[in-house]
């Protein structure tokens, strides 16, 4: 059984000869080790070098040299310009990676953030290696990127959708027989229910319907009489008065 190191190590050989290998901004000059341990990458962008009078000026090919060490993929690889460059995050012995650097990068993806890096596509004067090349990017940031071209290779193309409007036909295979699905009963009406017949009252009768209003004149109290009293003499039920009920 593999080491989870070596797995590693074959996946991103796999990976990184699948990516470059049409594409001539990034190029795999030479590996060392089966699977490979040691790489060197020739980047054919645009970067700056310092000349030895102290010149600013334009490389259009650097050389990188990767190596990947028995603490990798734990521990960034170790990598260094073989060819000089000029920026804030590289120096003679190394290219700053460590602080950006996750175990889930592929080592592709690092190949082609370090190409954006030499072209000035990213860079970070906050903690430089290089504190002379900070302070020139800083004050000639209007003029970066020193090439603004892409750096990493084409994504493959994506499958192709149907056109809009195509009706898009799903086979999920023979269904059984099962004869027409019963249908559903239609809701049927309810009965009109009469409402419970009421108990029969008499109809109120012509006397009933009439009052006469009777003021005692012995206490004041109002009385109420019915026509059938009228003309009839009787007595208030508070003070006994005789109260004549009027026609």
């Amino acid at each position: 059984m593999t080491s989870p190191r070596l797995r590693r190590l074959n996946s991103d050989a796999e990976k990184v000869v699948a990516r470059f290998a049409d594409w001539p901004t990034i190029q795999v000059v030479k590996t060392s080790g089966s699977p490979p341990e040691q790489y060197q990458i020739a980047y054919r962008v645009k970067g700056l070098f310092a000349t030895p009078d102290g010149r600013i000026q334009e490389r259009d090919e650097h050389i990188m040299e990767v190596n990947l060490t028995l603490g990798y993929p734990r521990r960034a690889p170790q990598c260094r310009m073989l060819t000089p460059i000029f920026h804030p995050n590289f120096d003679d012995a190394s290219v700053c990676i460590g602080d950006f650097w996750a175990p889930s990068e592929g080592l592709d993806d690092l190949f082609i953030r370090i190409g954006r890096m030499i072209a000035y596509q990213e860079y970070n004067i906050k903690s430089p290696l290089n504190g002379l090349a900070a302070r020139w990017a800083e004050e000639h940031g209007q003029q970066l990127p020193v090439d603004g071209s892409e750096v990493a290779p084409p994504m493959a193309a994506q499958q192709a959708q149907p056109p809009a409007g195509d009706k898009i036909v799903v086979n999920v295979g023979p269904v059984a027989d099962v004869g027409p699905a019963p249908s559903a009963p239609a809701p049927q009406p309810e009965p009109l229910k009469a409402p419970p017949p009421k108990a029969d009252s008499p109809a109120p009768s012509l006397a009933d319907a009439i009052r006469i209003k009777v003021v005692c004149p012995g206490c004041g109290a109002r009385i109420n009489a019915t026509s059938e009293m009228a003309g009839k003499t009787g007595r208030c039920p508070k003070c006994k008065t005789p109260v004549t009920v009027p026609n």
